[in-house]
């Protein structure tokens, strides 16, 4: 059973999205949302994600709407470094702002600012370790990204410990996409 997942995927930009009023945002986070509700019916506690722009920050938006159907599921969002949103555009610093209103817990893996590539590599280990499994919205067919190695180390952690790995492509995306469009025909 899982009781402390880590989701995360895609930034905004490997999506090509730049705004958060694009379409694809809500049937990522139906995706997403379809994952986590039979988690959360078997007992899932916490979503913890990087916060990260883009899918990270969309499961923590999923997870704040799900807590209405499930008081008992916790949302939080370790970074890997101090001021993650000081370079970020107006709008998504509000939004995450919001986001951050919604969520159970925040916290740092390093209390510095930027300083290398150290601090993610560091938090990632430490959400790996602190999870029982990973959902990851990656689809290595449409092209490599960020999420790459994240799934590397999960696959390896799930060989050596039975680590739980789940994940949505983009053709699962398309398919609530397509359904919902026809249903709307």
């Amino acid at each position: 059973m899982i009781k402390n997942l880590l989701v995360s995927g895609y930034r905004a930009h490997e999506l090509n999205i730049y705004s958060q009023k694009h379409e694809g945002i809500a049937y990522i986070q139906k995706a997403l949302t379809s994952k986590l509700i039979p988690l959360a019916e078997e007992g899932l506690e916490w979503v913890i994600t990087p916060g990260q722009y883009g899918v990270d920050l969309w499961a923590c938006e999923a997870v704040i709407t799900l807590k209405e159907q499930y008081p008992d599921l916790k949302c939080s969002i370790l970074a890997a470094h101090a001021n993650m949103d000081e370079k970020w555009k107006d709008d998504r610093k509000e939004y995450f702002q919001h986001i951050l209103r919604g969520i159970d817990y925040f916290g740092l893996v390093s209390k510095q600012p930027y300083q290398g590539v150290w601090q993610f590599k560091a938090r990632d280990a430490l959400l790996l370790r602190k999870t029982d499994g990973i959902l990851l919205v990656y689809d290595e067919d449409a092209g490599e990204g960020s999420p790459r190695f994240m799934k590397e180390e999960a696959l390896k952690k799930q060989q050596e410990e039975g680590y739980v790995y789940m994940s949505i492509s983009s053709e699962d995306i398309q398919s609530i996409a397509d359904e919902e469009r026809l249903y709307l025909e």
